[in-house]
């Protein structure tokens, strides 16, 4: 019996890796090239459309070959302009991005897996579990499927903040953000690119060596160990001794600061006395804090804290000569904020195409 064998999905394949797929096809590396150029910078999504590439070679490759993005499920537009986004990968599996355009930039929040196996105890992804990782090509196919719903092609940012632990998919998502900040590529330069992590302290390590490297952004949330184990389980593993080791040890280009994302829970981590533990937890390390109030939703028991009481957390801070700023998350009345995805529906909001 013939065994069948399911074409090659060509997208997340780096330029090196299309010239060695060029070179076992019999072509030349600069084919491989070529097609690295077509697929990233071109956008095409037909081999046809590939015409500086030979037609017998195009023919071959549509016969062993697809580009496939992951697809658009369902959209929900969100009343400040931002929509999240319902996405089918290849085997079924389903993942959530978020498009947020703003004045002087667009922002693309990804996802790095299904679900996500960290558990923090206040994020609604956690409520899913981890189904699996997803690949670089899937990776870079969100952000391809976003621009060309969207059409945009002026500048954008994308952020590793969808579902998922990104450092707990490390190897796909160095080589998704080295085809996406590639000038030859999707051409996102790496500083407008940023990964976020609840604080795998091996992979910060790591990512501080990588040649093409994003900007980083660490969940911290808690001021305490105890306080901080009890909303993120991780810390059990990467106590916060550890994990602010890592980021003093982390070196920065000029003018380039770590971010620290602090997500504000009434009662739980939003008093006095912890904003000033913040401040000397992040003492020597070139930093900014996001000062997040929590987006609530259905089975999760917290809730955001008065204004005054995130101004006041943020003046204590900012006395403290640590940059804080307060984030207010887009999207949060179609579930797509931070914290917030978790393939919920919402039907009153879905854009109709």
């Amino acid at each position: 019996m013939a065994i069948e064998t399911r074409p090659r999905n060509l997208l997340g394949m780096t330029r090196r890796e299309l010239e060695d797929f060029s070179r076992a096809a019999g072509e030349p590396p600069y084919r491989g090239r070529q097609l690295y150029h077509g697929l990233y910078a071109r956008r095409v999504k037909d081999f046809a459309a590939l015409t500086d590439l030979d037609r017998k070679f195009r023919q071959s490759l549509a016969e062993r070959s697809i580009i496939r993005y992951p697809a658009i499920e369902r959209a929900f537009a969100s009343g400040d302009r931002s929509v999240r986004y319902l996405l089918s990968l290849e085997d079924g599996e389903k993942v959530e991005a978020v498009f947020m355009p703003d004045e002087a930039r667009t922002t693309l929040c990804i996802s790095s897996q299904a679900g996500c196996a960290v558990d923090c105890k206040f994020c609604f992804t956690g409520l899913m579990g981890l189904k699996r990782n997803l690949t670089a090509g899937e990776m870079a196919g969100q952000v391809l499927t976003l621009l060309e719903a969207s059409g945009l092609r002026g500048r954008v940012n994308v952020v590793f903040m969808g579902m998922g632990e990104p450092l707990l998919n490390y190897a796909e998502v160095v080589k998704a953000v080295e085809i996406l900040a590639d000038p030859e590529g999707v051409a996102i330069p790496a500083r407008r690119i940023t990964v976020s992590t609840a604080g795998i302290v091996p992979r910060i390590y790591d990512l501080a060596r990588e040649r093409v490297r994003p900007r980083l952004a660490v969940s911290l949330n808690a001021s305490t160990d105890e306080e901080r184990t009890a909303l993120m389980p991780i810390n059990r593993k990467y106590p916060l001794s550890e994990l602010t080791k890592a980021c003093r040890e982390y070196r920065l280009p000029a003018r380039e600061r770590l971010t620290f994302e602090y997500v504000l829970l009434a009662g739980v981590n939003d008093s006095d006395d912890d904003a000033r533990r913040v401040a000397e937890l992040v003492e020597g390390i070139r930093a900014k804090i996001n000062l997040i109030p929590y987006n609530s939703g259905p089975d999760l028991p917290y809730r955001a804290p008065p204004l005054e009481r995130v101004l006041a957390f943020q003046q204590i801070l900012r006395e403290r000569r640590v940059p804080a700023f307060i984030r207010i998350s887009r999207g949060r009345d179609v579930m797509g904020a931070c914290g917030q995805l978790s393939l919920a529906g919402n039907q009153e909001a879905e854009v109709r195409s």
